[in-house]
């Protein structure tokens, strides 16, 4: 079992920046692959970026390359995203997730409860 906190949200003008953080307890593995996905009001949930626990394996949106950066601090079991530049369109919740598909067979995803980030014009 894997649980996950979202922390560093809240309300920003555009242009601004914002770390958020996501704390995991439980056991990690290096094939976990940590995710950030977001969702905002009326829309789907989309993947916005995730990292290898173990390292490698950076993957970006599009809609967020060169602005966000993903990281891990084993260490602190931390995962970040450093959001820069933010725009209104980044409004919405933020979830962290953990992909341990790579050990069940199967989709095995566990989610934190998210955090809100609004970014105002």
């Amino acid at each position: 079992q894997v649980q996950l906190e979202e922390s560093g949200g809240g309300l920003v003008q555009a242009g601004a920046s914002l770390r958020l953080s996501c704390a995991a307890s439980g056991r990690m593995f290096s094939n976990d692959i940590m995710g950030w996905f977001r969702q905002a009001r009326g829309k789907e949930r989309e993947s916005v970026a995730s990292i290898r626990w173990g390292g490698g394996n950076l993957i970006y949106a599009d809609s967020v390359k060169g602005r966000f950066t993903i990281s891990r601090d084993n260490a602190k079991n931390t995962v970040y995203l450093q959001m820069n530049s933010l725009q209104p369109e980044d409004t919405a919740v933020y979830y962290c997730a953990a992909d341990r598909s790579w050990l069940t067979g199967a989709d095995s995803y566990y989610w934190g409860q998210g955090t809100q980030v609004t970014v105002s014009s």
